[in-house]
């Protein structure tokens, strides 16, 4: 029970922060490494009282991962909330400061991503950039028409 109870806390914790913070990994991927991380490293240093504690914790872990995967697939609105969606960030050139300011994201991180993903160089190129749930900036490029 502790480990779904530390599961879902670190899981808040990590949504709230933010999905920049997490960089290419999803929330839930990124917390069930932590907590197998942590489990691991306590039944190596002997600091958890048993090995047999930390496969039970483990596979206690592993799932309700697979659970709360069913409950997303089920259940639209929790897939939303424990992954996130996307954020568009600029709209036909012009910045959405409130997106950018939400998902404390700066010009020059959009303006990074645009040059390596399309050696764009202003954001009057730019026709979407997108924040993805992943936490990836997607850009689409405006064409010449």
């Amino acid at each position: 029970m502790r480990g779904i109870a530390i599961y879902l806390a670190l899981l808040v914790v990590i949504r709230l922060s933010g999905r920049r913070t997490i960089g290419e990994m999803a929330a839930f991927d990124f917390v069930l490494l932590l907590i197998v991380a942590e489990t691991t490293q306590q039944a190596l240093l002997g600091d958890d009282f048993s090995i047999t504690n930390s496969l039970v914790l483990i596979v206690t872990l592993f799932s309700a991962d697979a659970f709360f995967s069913y409950v997303k697939q089920w259940w639209p609105q929790a897939a939303k909330w424990m992954d996130g969606q996307a954020t568009v960030l600029i709209s036909l050139g012009n910045p959405d400061r409130r997106a950018l300011s939400r998902a404390r994201v700066d010009l020059a991180d959009v303006l990074l991503a645009a040059r390596e993903q399309h050696g764009l160089e202003r954001l009057d190129q730019i026709k979407f950039a997108v924040l993805e749930a992943s936490g990836s900036i997607s850009i689409i490029p405006k064409r010449d028409e």
